[in-house]
């Protein structure tokens, strides 16, 4: 693994990624959730790379070592401008492997690029129809303890695991000293541990309850899509519902569905062995 980075035409902004494998193969991009940082992947990456892939985990704008926006210009087709200035940077059409916001920022642009920017496309627990709900507890997940953060890390640890309970909590020795939590939070000058993301990003994110949200571009970025298409569900998600994954699936007929047990919406992070089998069996049927 090294890192690289990339500089997006929007607002200059420098965007940070971990690199595994030879750039002359065929390259993965790797796109996060909103709220996360390129480290949420766990060994995915890697496991790509061992097949002969280029893998590139992505910090999004606004996100881990990449670049706060000094515009607060986190806008969805911003995020997929981003995804277009670095799919261009390769040799050859990425395939893309989005989480929730990673997934929406890749559709889009492969949209908004006339649908001629990707090899193929995975979505990780996200659809053009979200359970506003969900989208509500998360954002509510998020902005807790945003602006204040955590006295110990213990503390950050216990407030994940308050909305993961469906995950066992870590016993070996390595995640219990919080090495994998520490890659997602910085320590601030006030001795506090605070997320490592820009809290403008959610500014522009609606705050509804009770329904499913329908997101009309895309529904359109979804039906016109061509490309082989996988589909990666969380089983106990409360962001896509089994509903909205079938009509998904009526949008992209020719689109794979894999519907991972005992996993939330954070699907990598809940079963990354199961959720890396399921990418790798769609990756090895492209070549």
């Amino acid at each position: 693994m090294h890192p690289i980075e990339f500089r997006t035409t929007r607002g200059n902004i420098r965007l940070m990624a971990d690199a595994y494998g030879d750039p002359q193969w065929q390259p993965v991009l790797l796109a996060h959730g909103g709220g996360q940082t390129r480290h949420a992947w766990g060994k995915t990456a890697e496991q790509i790379a061992d097949e002969g892939f280029y893998a590139v985990a992505l910090d999004l704008r606004g996100h881990g070592e990449s670049d706060w926006a000094h515009d607060k210009d986190y806008d969805f087709r911003t995020y997929a401008q981003d995804i277009i200035d670095v799919a261009g940077s390769f040799d050859r059409k990425p395939i893309a492997v989005g989480a929730s916001l990673g997934g929406i920022s890749s559709l889009t642009a492969h949209d908004m690029a006339g649908q001629d920017l990707l090899h193929a496309l995975v979505l990780v627990d996200i659809t053009p129809h979200m359970e506003a709900d969900g989208l509500s507890r998360i954002r509510d997940f998020m902005l807790e303890h945003a602006a204040a953060g955590f006295a110990t890390l213990d503390d950050a640890a216990d407030f994940v695991a308050s909305y993961t309970p469906h995950r066992t909590r870590p016993t070996d020795p390595e995640k219990k000293n919080h090495e994998g939590l520490k890659k997602n939070l910085r320590l601030c000058e006030d001795g506090r541990y605070r997320w490592h993301w820009d809290p403008a990003f959610l500014d522009r994110r609606p705050h509804n309850t009770g329904d499913t949200i329908r997101v009309n571009f895309l529904e359109e970025a979804a039906r016109a899509l061509t490309i082989p298409t996988l589909l990666v569900r969380g089983r106990v998600s409360d962001l896509v519902s089994p509903e909205s994954a079938r009509a998904f699936l009526e949008m992209v007929p020719h689109a794979q569905y894999v519907d991972i047990q005992d996993a939330g919406h954070m699907v990598a992070g809940d079963q990354n062995d199961i959720f890396s089998s399921a990418v790798l069996n769609f990756l090895r049927e492209l070549k």
